[in-house]
């Protein structure tokens, strides 16, 4: 996203946690952990999967820091460790429903991700609505959920989407328009993803 005193509190901030201050990593922690979470949750699907992602992405951070380059910002820095750990997750969930057999989201035992609070009729409705966007996002093949939660979700440009996953503008640009049809697709269509 866009640079300004943020970022620059962000990198003091890296810098003094490379050297030791883990009080300084906290402090960058606590500023990241949210956005980090809304992040790893539309890629993974799940709340508390995306609680151990981002948990293991500071972990990752935490023994990196010394690589961190202070001219980028410390969010994107970040993105990039969860989105390598939401990765590693999926291929460690694939080598599993290899072994074990896919499950359908709808079957018992399956995550709940709508709201547990009962409420009025609307705020169910809508609960079940994100709920269901969220796990066929999360169904997405990596190359188009990732534009498209960089860049429809996150709020980062095409340019800042192609330069932290490494592809063109035009790749970002073609593959958000892919995941969003499918995604049309799928939700017109009920419960069939």
């Amino acid at each position: 996203m866009t640079s300004g005193a943020g970022d620059a509190e962000d990198a003091a901030l890296a810098q003094r946690a490379a050297q030791g201050d883990e009080r300084a990593f906290g402090q960058l922690m606590r500023r990241h952990k949210g956005p980090l979470h809304a992040f790893a949750r539309r890629h993974v699907g799940d709340p508390e999967a995306a609680a151990e992602v981002v948990q293991e992405s500071f972990v990752a951070a935490w023994k990196a820091l010394c690589r961190y380059d202070a001219a980028r910002p410390f969010g994107a820095w970040m993105r990039a460790i969860v989105l390598n750990k939401c990765r590693d997750r999926g291929r460690r969930l694939l080598v599993r429903r290899m072994i074990l057999g896919e499950r359908s989201i709808d079957a018992p035992g399956a995550p709940d991700y709508a709201d547990p609070e009962p409420g009025p009729e609307a705020t169910r409705v809508r609960a079940e609505e994100i709920a269901r966007l969220e796990a066929a996002i999360a169904r997405l093949p990596d190359q188009l959920k990732e534009p498209l939660i960089l860049t429809y979700l996150e709020g980062y440009s095409q340019q800042e989407a192609a330069d932290l996953l490494n592809v063109s503008v035009k790749t970002v640009e073609t593959r958000a328009y892919r995941a969003r049809k499918r995604l049309a697709d799928w939700l017109e269509r009920p419960r069939t993803f």
